[in-house]
């Protein structure tokens, strides 16, 4: 039997294992992060590698220096998750990787290196999506969370709203058509001069200021589910230019507070109406945008309104991690997912489905 055959053989074993230990890999952006899951629940190490004070010079992420410094920690960061879980190879079940979406370099150092210990250690390996994922870190955050129920994922890539129908089946209710939220957030912080990442810095700003400023953008998506931020971030670049030709100054405050607010109400809105008609009372939230207190504060005071059940991941599983793609690694291999063969390669996109 070749590799995939003997390894479809243990995955169906470990389906009816009582107690299941996955190493899993994320690689997609700028952290490097390994975790060990059991159970897809409860995290025995989560050991993260951030490359933010690499890229704040650069204003953003930059692909190829990201690549490379995950080459510089992916063994380190592993061999760290091991220790802290006062675990050795022996003891891991199967191995769990990101294979998309993502910049396609840094995903392939994981999935390569992924690739390259489930040989070594005869493990299986599981292919994970980043989106499914980040749905699943609220899995470790709230024990007692199972589906039905929808979600709003806000990240750095992606903007849309799910029902999520099972541990692994969802239908694409709406998403954004142009920029994801996450990446809005950070071009607007960087035209007001604001360092990487600049969803925590308008944050921040935007507690101090008050949302007094009527940003002019045209909501080409109203009555459908789908989101638009092009336009919000395109009417603050034009208010912040506009202000430095007539040498004004530049309200850093209030312009933070104004676009924060329009962007929360777009996806509070559009969120709750899916709620209201799907008949479902629970809410989770996915994704780094998960971490911003006004979406929390409003969403929590909406969801008690109308009698929603909120849930959101704990700060340190808000943002890529290992321990979200081994709790959906879990979910999914108890579910049938097969083993990957050594074919598996890197995706910058994958579906929202």
């Amino acid at each position: 039997m070749n590799y995939k055959q003997q390894m479809d053989i243990k995955l169906k074993e470990l389906r009816s294992k009582d107690t299941v230990r996955i190493l899993s890999i994320e690689s997609s952006c700028d952290e490097t992060s390994v975790a060990i899951v059991e159970n897809g629940r409860k995290v025995l190490s989560c050991v993260i590698a951030t490359q933010i004070d690499i890229h704040k010079r650069f204003g953003g992420v930059v692909p190829e220096v990201a690549s490379r410094n995950h080459i510089l920690a992916i063994e380190n960061v592993t061999n760290e998750a091991l220790a802290q879980a006062c675990l050795t190879f022996d003891d891991i079940d199967a191995i769990a990787v990101t294979y998309g979406a993502g910049l396609l370099g840094a995903l392939l150092v994981g999935v390569n290196y992924a690739k390259g210990l489930a040989y070594a250690l005869n493990k299986p390996l599981l292919a994970i999506s980043h989106i499914k994922g980040h749905i699943a870190s609220n899995y470790i955050s709230h024990q007692n969370l199972e589906p039905p129920f929808i979600c709003l994922l806000v990240s750095g890539g992606h903007t849309a709203i799910l029902n999520v129908k099972s541990y692994t089946d969802f239908e694409l209710i709406g998403s954004t058509v142009d920029d994801a939220v996450g990446e809005c957030f950070d071009k607007v912080a960087r035209i007001m001069g604001l360092s990487y990442p600049g969803g925590v810095n308008i944050d921040r700003y935007a507690k101090e200021g008050e949302a007094n400023i009527d940003f002019i953008h045209k909501n080409i998506l109203a009555g459908t589910y789908n989101f638009s931020f092009s336009g919000i971030k395109t009417a603050v670049i034009n208010y912040v230019h506009n202000k430095e030709q007539k040498g004004e100054e530049i309200n850093i405050p209030n312009i933070s507070a104004s676009f924060q607010n329009l962007v929360v109400d777009e996806l509070t809105t559009k969120t709750l109406k899916a709620i209201n008609e799907s008949g479902l009372k629970k809410l989770v939230v996915a994704g780094g945008v998960a971490a911003n207190s006004f979406l929390k504060q409003r969403l929590t005071s909406e969801c008690e309104k109308l009698g929603v059940e909120l849930y959101m991941p704990e700060l340190k599983y808000c943002t890529d991690n290992g321990a979200m793609i081994g709790a959906c690694a879990y979910f999914e291999m108890k579910n049938g997912l097969e083993c990957a063969d050594f074919n598996l390669t890197a995706n910058s996109t994958v579906a929202l489905r």
